[in-house]
């Protein structure tokens, strides 16, 4: 299962709360893709990486990613795309910054304390016009039988979560 959407979604929660519900390994892409200091992992082996991590049989992975995103719709059975509202991820975004200040976040890689930069709340703000219709075409385009679920509200998200049950 592949969990998607904008900055400050709540992708990261909801993977690892389907994690619990269902016993599906999480995988955050975040926190294996960023190295200490925020350093961005070399291409060729992000790809390597992503790809190795995509051989496992059960999983949820959470993250955007657009290099790797069609490598990984190929590969998911599910797509989970949370299509929140901008103000909803830039309020969340925000929140966190102060809730995890000076700290890495659980899903985040060792060595990278939270920030909030004006470029990455920008990108979030953007999202649904720069990048959602992007997305959009992509899961639309899906033909390998994979199941899409496009969640646009908290309340939308904490009923799908009450679906999940232990595989």
């Amino acid at each position: 299962m592949l969990v998607i959407g904008s900055g400050g979604s709540g992708k990261s929660t909801l993977a690892r709360r389907i994690g619990e519900r269902t016993g599906l390994l999480v995988i955050h892409l975040d926190a294996l893709y960023w190295r200490p200091g925020w350093v961005e992992a070399p291409p060729d082996e992000w790809t390597g990486t992503v790809a190795a991590l995509l051989e496992g049989d059960r999983w949820v992975m959470d993250g955007n990613y657009g290099r790797t995103l069609e490598q990984r719709l190929r590969a998911c059975d599910t797509v989970v795309f949370l299509d929140l509202p901008r103000l909803v991820c830039a309020w969340r975004v925000l929140a966190r910054a102060v809730r995890y200040r000076g700290r890495s976040r659980p899903d985040m890689a060792p060595g990278c304390p939270e920030r909030m930069t004006w470029e990455f709340l920008r990108w979030v703000w953007w999202y649904p016009r720069r990048s959602r219709p992007g997305v959009l075409r992509k899961l639309a385009a899906l033909d390998g039988g994979q199941t899409v679920i496009v969640l646009r509200s908290g309340a939308q998200v904490e009923r799908f979560v009450a679906t999940l049950r232990e595989e």
